[in-house]
């Protein structure tokens, strides 16, 4: 009775250790899934910020952890080879080749999901990863695989195509896998940041080595910030422990924390000069810049000025132009209306000496010698004759010289000889 009695209690503290095991494990699948998405999305920021600096290769430490991060989740939870494979490996049987009758040959990677699961996406690079002579390994193809899928940008593309094929993905993974969970999607969408990144990798580098598993470092997203109350209270409890523990123990425990500590500050100080001395050597440049901008304005302000007096200038000397020009005009006018009296009165003249008798000879004569002092009483200005040459060759001043001539005047000779008179 004691047995049976012991028996059953030791099987129902079996059963509920049973399902506390399950509960933790649980717990941990959990634990380990927002680890890794989170820190697969500090990883791309870290990308992202780095990028703008310097291009992204296989040297790059950022890279280098995103790369073992995102192997990590495409591994998480993948399932293992099966029982026919691995009993071929315990009795040492070479194994070459990928697939038989008897299953998988070699450990399974990530790189056989995705060559199944990506074939879908258009102009993919599975072919040709696939026939690369210098990557054997299942693993070193997976990783040749990141690489060829962010140098084409088209990382995002190849998980979102293979999280859509289910079928694929539960006959590769185990329940519990971040591929199978709720942030399969969250993964997705992160990794579409990395587009906007040039990245230049070399596929024959020690990176794609699949002999060693990739390691994450989480140094870089860890940061811890104690506060004042936290110190106090640890030098308190430091305090204690010495003064309990032997007289020997308590100067060497006490003194590596406060020198740790001295070493942070040390380091704090030394980052914040740093920052400082960038600070001012860019504001020495910007301040360098806006002095070139300020002579380069005054400049043009400069001669934006003297191109402004050349136009008032040339505007001036238009303007007077133009006036002299409109009163040469003007005078051109009266001297063009003098002359065409002139010639209207020419014409008179003409006309009456044609038509008088020869009686009428003297009267003639005496409006004849009145016509020759008004020619005369009219000199050409030389300002005429300069500008306006074209009017001594007009029929109007051809008349005007007609007027001059004496063959409508009579002599003084021929009037003394006159036989009709005799000398009084």
């Amino acid at each position: 009775m004691a047995s049976r009695s012991l028996g059953g209690l030791s099987g129902s503290r079996c059963g509920g250790g049973g399902g506390g095991k399950k509960s933790l494990s649980a717990r941990n699948a959990a634990v380990e899934r927002r680890n890794l998405i989170t820190v697969c999305r500090f990883s791309v920021k870290t990308l992202i910020d780095r990028s703008c600096f310097e291009t992204i290769d296989d040297s790059s430490p950022e890279f280098n952890n995103f790369a073992a991060i995102l192997e990590q989740i495409l591994s998480h939870r993948l399932k293992e080879i099966s029982q026919s494979c691995r009993w071929l490996a315990h009795l040492q049987i070479p194994l070459q080749g990928q697939v038989t009758w008897f299953g998988y040959e070699s450990p399974r990677s990530f790189w056989d999901y995705i060559r199944v699961a990506c074939r879908k996406v258009s102009q993919n690079c599975i072919c040709s990863i696939e026939n690369m002579e210098n990557v054997s390994s299942s693993r070193a193809k997976g990783r040749a695989w990141i690489r060829v899928a962010l140098m084409e940008k088209h990382l995002s593309e190849y998980i979102s195509t293979a999280l859509r094929d289910f079928k694929t993905t539960r006959r590769f993974y185990d329940d519990g896998a971040i591929v199978l969970g709720e942030e399969a999607n969250m993964l997705a969408g992160m990794l579409l940041g990395l587009n906007a990144i040039d990245f230049s990798f070399c596929l024959k580098g020690e990176g794609l080595d699949g002999n060693f598993p990739a390691v994450i470092d989480y140094t870089p997203y860890l940061k811890f910030t104690q506060s004042s109350d936290s110190i106090s209270s640890d030098e308190e409890e430091l305090r204690t422990l010495g003064s309990s523990g032997s007289e020997s123990s308590t100067p060497e425990n006490v003194g590596p924390p406060f020198i740790m500590d001295e070493n942070s500050w040390f380091n704090k100080c030394k980052r914040v000069k740093q920052k400082y001395q960038l600070t001012l050597e860019q504001k020495g440049y910007l301040e360098e810049l806006l002095r070139l901008r300020e002579n380069q304005l005054s400049e043009s302000v400069s001669q934006n000025k003297i191109l402004l007096q050349r136009i008032e200038d040339s505007d001036l000397a238009h303007k007077l132009e133009k006036e002299q020009l409109e009163y040469i005009i003007v005078e051109l006018q009266d001297q063009l209306k003098s002359y065409q009296s002139l010639d209207q009165l020419s014409a008179e003249v003409s006309l009456s000496q044609t038509s008088l008798d020869p009686s009428h000879s003297q009267e003639g004569d005496g409006k004849q010698d009145t016509l020759n002092l008004i020619t005369e009483g009219k000199e050409d200005t030389p300002s005429l004759l300069g500008l306006c040459g074209s009017l001594t060759s007009v029929a109007s001043y051809k008349s005007l010289t007609s007027l001059k001539s004496n063959d409508y005047l009579a002599s003084p000779t021929t009037e003394m000889t006159s036989p009709g008179l005799t000398p009084s």
